[in-house]
């Protein structure tokens, strides 16, 4: 039943891909930026529905309340590919820091591309944290929301990885808050597998927390600290200690 499931809603997924490709990316270069994410997003909010409806999904989202009112960074654990299409839609307009590559893909990446994303060359990763770090400032001073995956990529439910402390320290430099976001989407959409689940999907938004007179490391510490304890209670899959990770963690603390 999930493989006719998951058939169905990729029909739908192509099929509303190729269609908003035909009707909004023609016009949106000629909108204001605001009016473009508004737009666009309306692609996102029918993967979001479509997804509930065709895979039989069951979403719980709680504190969206506690988003602040102002420009933020939202730092959220990264399994698939659900939580960069729902978190453009939780605090808009956005700005994703993603892989230049996504931008290659025919309708997609040209869509993204008129958001004004920070795209990232992994290949020099010196001059991609340069990049973040200046483009990230400037987007939280024009009034936009930085959006990082501080775990740098796709990370399977139960399985943990070192956080990059980039998202603090952008957070810190503008004098922004941090909204820790966590969440068990890949339980529902296999970051690596075309199969979807059903069951419930929960996503949590946290409590900002403040960035004025702390440092990038200590924002970091309380941030992971916070998305690992949410990841515990609402995960259906165990998460091991991982001593690896958590010697990456005190030797970046450390530095």
């Amino acid at each position: 039943m999930s493989v006719i499931r998951s058939i169905i809603f990729y029909i739908g997924y192509f099929a509303a891909m190729l269609v908003c490709g035909i009707l909004f990316l023609p016009p949106a270069p000629l909108l204001p930026l605001r009016s473009r994410y508004r737009l666009l997003n309306l692609y996102n909010h029918f993967i979001v529905a479509w997804f509930r409806v065709a895979c039989g999904v069951r979403y719980e989202i709680r504190g969206r309340e506690r988003l602040p009112e102002g420009a933020c960074v939202l730092l959220s654990n990264h399994q698939c590919e659900w939580e960069t299409i729902y978190l453009q839609l939780l605090k808009p307009p956005v700005c994703t820091v993603l892989k230049k590559e996504l931008l290659n893909f025919p309708v997609f990446g040209w869509g993204l591309r008129l958001l004004h994303p920070i795209a990232l060359d992994r290949s020099k990763p010196s001059r991609a944290m340069r990049q973040v770090l200046s483009q990230g400032k400037t987007r939280l001073e024009e009034g936009l929301s930085v959006l990082i995956f501080p775990e740098g990529t796709r990370v399977e439910p139960g399985r943990r990885r070192r956080y990059n402390k980039s998202g603090a320290v952008i957070a810190c430099r503008a004098g922004k808050p941090v909204v820790p976001v966590a969440h068990n989407a890949g339980e529902r959409w296999p970051g690596r597998h075309w199969v979807k689940h059903p069951g419930k999907l929960t996503l949590v938004v946290g409590e900002p927390i403040e960035t004025a007179g702390r440092t990038p490391e200590d924002v970091l510490a309380e941030t992971e600290a916070w998305i690992e304890a949410q990841l515990t209670e609402i995960s259906g899959v165990a998460r091991p200690h991982d001593e690896k990770a958590e010697a990456s963690r005190q030797e970046a603390a450390a530095d």
